[in-house]
């Protein structure tokens, strides 16, 4: 029958608790009567009409304080408190009515006690209804859960757990011990080392860390401790992110590697932050990228006075824009390639900075498709460098990447010739000053392993590792985006600035982690009743089985703790010029020999780690089979 009841209509529901009310407001006042008078009393004459009508008085004042908007299975202390309030202006106005109406009187004693037992019939009866109906909700729907951490966002978190109707909290676990064996909201608090006995018992199947002002570091001890149980783990945001209002079951999350990084975050330098933004026109080319659309989102908080999104993406330029929001963005359409587009943005907006972030990307993509990528990494990027020369544009960021260094691929290459480009030219003009900025893997950008990893779990299967042992470097994309408008800031022209990307992550170990912190287990031979198997590809076209950050020894410290500057090797302008007007040549040409001769001449530590892939090469029918 409960069950039917959960199921009525929102409508039905509240003509029930109408009715419930009108029988609870009529019955409270013949009891109040009956103490009064000690004995039954039965109203006559006038007092009729005033003792059944009182739930016409109190429907509207009831309605009024939000006594039939809310879902009596979720009730806690505010909805309470206002049925309190609802109900003791109801017995003063009732009060009032009886005693200007009833002839033979109304007992002052009267008041009082119906006042007390309105207050405990109509709060009671909904919180046994919320008894009643979150008891077989629980038993239907609800899943058994641990929260570690038993602090303040913690016990928020039970609060909203508890009114539910898909999770229950069992216990608590916490380090502290002080407040082990205590009590918090009926919730028992236990020690980690029961957490095994625990999850057995009351066959847990998810924890929950709410431990938002934890240490990265911290964290990273917990989650690893936590890896080895058949449980999925999740987590709240940070305090930050949480420091507006109160915690909400939707802001759980399933942990990822960046609580793993296991690396503090440095607070950064706010001049520097601010150095070539503040009340500046700011460009951005590659606008709608992982990369890009974190700078647009950073630079419009940090005082630009216009920020142009450049974009050759029509969605991706959308939707940056409508996430900006903003009178001071100007969105335009347009690609890096074409130097008179780009000259004529940067002429109309007066741009001051530009932070060059467009380029293709993807090792095997770039290596089926050669020319576009030389095209668009290297002659896009020398043609907004010339563009911004011409506009006078102050300040010329590049977004370079470790797959520049000692590169086996064509993207890399790309990018090393591109970095290469801005060393000369800084060197033959002093006009615009040109810094590159190189780093690793970024948590979540498009066509990274993590998002990959995270849709092969949630279709079950099989999770694809190129090589064992193959490591990368990962920071997430607001830390190298800050890092990156830092050392932007820090450039006299030339250099090439390198972030500490902490320690490597080993690309298998990684799957390990993200398929055991989603509670499923590794699929092998020593488990063949496992969910999810790992399987190993191969390397791909052009992929290292490590990056670096730095090509020679040439390196000193910034005024920055996790930002290096290096003095690289380069070619005068002069000399590069010539090769890359034969490169140029080589496109048009679709000439792929010379293209990829031309590239290593450019690039000496260039070192292609497969042949040739380009899918219009001549010999490309070799690479589809």
């Amino acid at each position: 029958m409960t069950n039917d009841i959960i199921n009525l209509s929102r409508v039905y529901k509240q003509l029930i608790i109408f009715l419930m009310d009108s029988v609870a407001l009529i019955g409270v006042l013949l009891a109040a009567f009956s103490i009064r008078l000690g004995y039954w009393y039965w109203p006559e004459n006038d007092l009729l009409w005033v003792i059944f009508g009182a739930p016409l008085i109190a429907f509207p004042i009831f309605i009024q304080f939000g006594l039939y908007h809310g879902i009596v299975r979720f009730l806690g202390l505010q909805a309470l408190w206002a049925i309190a309030k609802a109900v003791s202006l109801y017995a003063l106005i009732w009060g009032v009515i009886g005693f200007m109406s009833a002839i033979e009187g109304i007992p002052r004693s009267v008041i009082l006690i119906n006042w007390l037992l309105a207050v405990l019939s109509i709060g009671g009866l909904r919180m046994l209804a919320r008894w009643m109906l979150s008891g077989i909700s629980s038993r239907l729907e609800n899943k058994n859960v641990i929260i570690y951490g038993a602090g303040s966002a913690g016990r928020q978190l039970a609060e909203a757990l508890l009114q539910s109707a898909e999770y229950r909290p069992i216990v608590f676990i916490d380090d502290d011990k002080d407040l082990i064996n205590q009590h918090i909201n009926g919730i028992k608090v236990y020690d980690a080392g029961s957490i095994d006995l625990l999850i057995q018992k009351h066959n847990v199947g998810e924890v929950f860390l709410a431990l938002p002002s934890a240490s990265r570091k911290r964290r990273n001890e917990i989650i690893n401790f936590l890896e080895s149980y058949p449980v999925l783990v999740r987590a709240l945001p940070g305090v930050s992110e949480i420091a507006q209002g109160k915690i909400k079951i939707e802001d759980l999350r399933q942990v990822s590697i960046d609580d793993l990084l296991g690396r503090e975050s440095v607070k950064p330098y706010q001049s520097l932050l601010q150095e070539n933004i503040k009340d500046k026109v700011v460009m951005v080319t590659g606008a709608g990228g992982s990369i890009g659309s974190e700078l647009c989102r950073q630079i419009i908080t940090l005082g630009a006075s216009k920020l142009i999104l450049f974009e050759q993406s029509e969605l991706a330029l959308y939707t940056i824009d409508q996430e900006l929001s903003s009178s001071n963005v100007f969105p335009v359409l347009g690609t890096v390639i074409n130097q008179d587009r780009v000259q004529r943005v940067c002429k109309r907006f007066s741009v001051n900075t530009i932070y060059h972030a467009a380029a293709y990307k993807h090792v095997p993509m770039v290596e089926y498709n050669n020319t576009e990528g030389v095209t668009n990494n290297i002659f896009g990027t020398l043609r907004c460098a010339k563009a911004a020369i011409n506009c006078n544009v102050e300040a010329f960021v590049l977004i370079s990447t470790d797959k520049a260094v000692r590169p086996t691929n064509t993207m890399g290459a790309t990018k090393r010739s591109a970095e290469m480009a801005l060393q000369a030219l800084s060197d033959d003009q002093n006009i615009t000053k040109f810094v590159m900025v190189r780093f690793g893997n970024v948590l979540d950008s498009s066509g990274s392993v993590i998002p990959l990893f995270k849709n092969q779990i949630k279709m079950g299967g099989p999770v694809t590792v190129t090589d064992k042992e193959i490591i990368r470097y990962f920071m997430t994309i607001p830390e190298a985006v800050e890092l990156v408008i830092q050392a932007g800031a820090m450039g006299e022209g030339g250099e090439v600035f390198l972030l500490d990307m902490g320690k490597p992550v080993k690309i298998f170990d990684l799957a390990i982690k993200m398929i055991h912190l989603s509670g499923l287990e590794i699929k092998n031979e020593s488990n063949p009743n496992g969910e999810i198997e790992i399987k190993i590809t191969g390397l791909r076209p052009g992929e290292k089985l490590f990056e670096e950050l730095l090509i020679g020894d040439n390196v000193s410290k910034t005024q920055h703790s996790m930002i290096m500057r290096a003095k690289e090797e380069m070619l005068p302008w002069d000399e590069l010029r010539i090769i890359i007007d034969s490169l140029e040549k080589a496109v048009e040409d679709s000439d792929q020999e010379v293209l990829r001769s031309l590239l290593m001449k450019i690039v000496p530590g260039f070192k292609p780690q497969c042949e040739i892939s380009d899918f219009l090469y001549k010999n490309s029918e070799l690479s589809l089979k």
